[in-house]
């Protein structure tokens, strides 16, 4: 063992010693004679709060040095050397059972959390241990000393009682605490002024010859009140020994019983486990609430490091929408100073929102649930952000209702990512279902519509499917180029396009083919007036640069009414119709779908 450690211990056993010495002697003088029992006895209670201190290991050390020395006052204080032994021995045995209990159970005493229920513990255990060292101790009083044994059992139970909570409480909290306990900063004076009142009163009580005691008892309060364990502790200690002395000289208004010596032992006994019932739990209520509220004050701190260091940005908000508090980050946020946000500034929120961000916060006061929402928040620039948002109900700081928790960040990068996102997948369906030289319905977007009028035809309806494509185009691209060919194809598209009405579908099915698809109760006839606005439109020539083109159509048309129908059949049947028309060209030919090989019908 280091010698620093070892001088350490030494220091520390010596100072136990010391203490449970004064007290041992004290109570001894007290008990005023050799065999007779104090009305508290102080070193126990020293002497169990110094073990719960300390680790177990050095427990017989500090048991062997009290038991040593309290030997040694009782030998000086004319006790016989083997009755002086037996009660030393009770004693320490009374320290060590109540500290091995209280250290099994509640394995942390310096813990705050566990003082409450320490509270139960200990005072089991007390009662437990001075119930075993006050029957050893009224045995040996009546093996030596010839004393009553029931009677000297309730007088050493008593008095040790008294001591333990009185001071297993104190040292225990005194060595959590250290001098801090009793000279607090600022709060020297208060502690000196107050437990000058309590002596002041306790003398007042004591020297008294009427049945006054009661007076002490809200001084003891005080005390407690102020200035906690400490007052409770100093306070008893004042009123204990001036009882003690003022009745030992035969003052006070214990004197007024007519009960003897040991009655008025008794007496004030209770009169001191009075205030120590009275005040400790005043003390450790005291101590919770303490304890409470520096964590609440731990808690608001941390609270604050987060909201005033996040990113994000944090606001309180009361249910009728003022702000009652903006985080630092709306600064790098939203340009404003947290000061500009407070109160109720709705403008700063985008008119298109505001709406919506009144009805989350009514809904989230009305089921305590909380809300994500994004909206826009005006910049101090003009502009607005991008905010999202989780909006949490949270108990109003004075207890008085609701109020809402704002945690908002800028998403106005994801916001846009996301409408470039959407504005891709919308180009990317348009380049799916559309084709791309002529803006007409590509195949693709054809065969769903065509399968869809298909199964949509029913008894008295009709469809009718035009094919068309442009005459000798092949000689057009090789004589002109393809820009030429393009271009015919576009002109081709605008003016077939010209020639329909809302409900009916052009398509490019590839190279020069087009299909027109007519859903219409007279869809022949409908088809048939297409067909002749388009080969009448396609007699303008078409401008190719510098020259002027003359470009003509074939048109097949097939037409069918009621089921039963295939878009197979009808296609099948406008490509004969097609192949008709294109022996003449510039024409368009209709026939009618039917389950014999297609035949021409009407040519135009």
């Amino acid at each position: 063992m280091p010698s620093s450690r070892a001088r350490r211990i030494f220091a520390d056993v010596t100072t136990l010693a010391a203490l449970t010495g004064v007290s041992a002697w004290s109570s001894v003088t007290l008990a005023r004679g050799p065999g007779e029992l104090s009305a508290v006895w102080i070193g126990n209670g020293i002497l169990a709060g110094w073990l719960l201190s300390r680790r177990t290991r050095l427990w017989p050390l500090y048991l062997s040095a009290a038991f040593a020395v309290e030997l040694a006052v009782r030998w000086f204080a004319d006790d016989p050397l083997d009755s002086g032994a037996v009660l030393a021995a009770a004693n320490a045995l009374e320290a060590a059972l109540l500290a091995v209990l209280v250290r099994r159970l509640v394995p942390d005493v310096g813990d705050p959390k566990r003082w409450i229920s320490l509270g139960g513990i200990a005072t089991a255990s007390t009662l437990f241990a001075c119930t075993v060292s006050g029957l050893i101790g009224a045995g040996a009083m009546r093996l030596f000393h010839d004393a009553a044994f029931w009677p000297g059992f309730l007088m050493w139970f008593s008095a040790h009682v008294v001591g333990q909570v009185m001071f297993g409480t104190t040292t225990l909290v005194a060595h959590r605490e250290g001098r801090a306990m009793f000279t607090a900063p600022g709060r020297r004076l208060s502690f000196v002024l107050t437990m000058g009142c309590v002596a002041a009163t306790a003398s007042v009580v004591f020297l008294s010859p009427y049945p006054v005691l009661f007076l002490a008892y809200p001084a003891l309060l005080l005390g407690a009140v102020r200035h906690r364990f400490a007052g409770v502790a100093v306070g008893i200690v004042l009123l204990a020994l001036i009882g003690s002395v003022a009745t030992a000289l035969g003052r006070g208004p214990l004197w007024l019983a007519e009960v003897g010596t040991s009655g008025r032992i008794a007496l004030l006994q209770l009169y001191i486990a009075g205030g120590c019932l009275l005040t400790i739990p005043v003390a450790l209520a005291m101590a919770e609430r303490k304890r409470l509220a520096a964590g609440l004050r731990d808690s608001e701190r941390r609270y604050r490091m987060l909201a005033d260091y996040s990113h994000d940005v944090v606001v309180r908000m009361r249910a009728d929408g003022e702000r009652v508090y903006v985080s630092p980050s709306a600064r790098d946020i939203l340009g404003w100073e947290p000061a500009q946000m407070l109160g109720s500034r709705d403008s700063l929120v985008h008119p298109d929102d505001l709406a919506s961000q009144r009805r989350l916060l009514a809904e989230a006061i009305a089921d305590g649930q909380p809300r994500t929402a994004i909206y826009r928040v005006r910049h101090s620039d003009g502009r607005y952000v991008w905010i999202e948002s989780v909006l949490r109900p949270v108990p109003s700081e004075r207890g008085e209702g609701i109020e809402v928790i704002y945690a908002g960040r800028d998403v106005s990068r994801r916001v846009e990512a996301e409408a470039a996102l959407e504005r891709s997948r919308q180009e990317l369906e348009r380049l799916a279902r559309f084709d791309t030289l002529t803006g007409l319905a590509n195949r693709r977007q054809f065969e769903e519509r065509l399968a869809l009028a298909v199964h949509g035809v029913e008894r008295g309806s009709a469809i009718s499917l035009l094919y068309l494509d442009v005459d000798r185009f092949k000689q057009i691209n090789d004589g002109h180029g393809h820009a030429a060919g393009d271009e015919v194809l576009r002109t081709f598209a605008r003016r077939l396009t010209g020639c329909l009405r809302a409900g009916d579908l052009a398509a490019r099915l590839g190279g020069d083919e087009f299909v027109v698809l007519i859903e219409d109760l007279h869809a022949p006839s409908a088809a048939e007036a297409v067909a002749r606005k388009l080969i009448e439109r396609m007699r303008r020539p078409i401008p190719i640069g510098r020259d002027a083109l003359l470009v003509t159509t074939s048109i097949g048309v097939a037409y069918a009414s009621g089921p039963p129908l295939s878009g197979d059949e009808l296609m099948a049947t406008a490509d004969a119709a097609l192949y008709a028309a294109k022996r003449e060209r510039n024409r368009y030919c209709l026939q009618r779908v039917s389950r014999t090989p297609a035949r021409r019908a009407t040519r135009g």
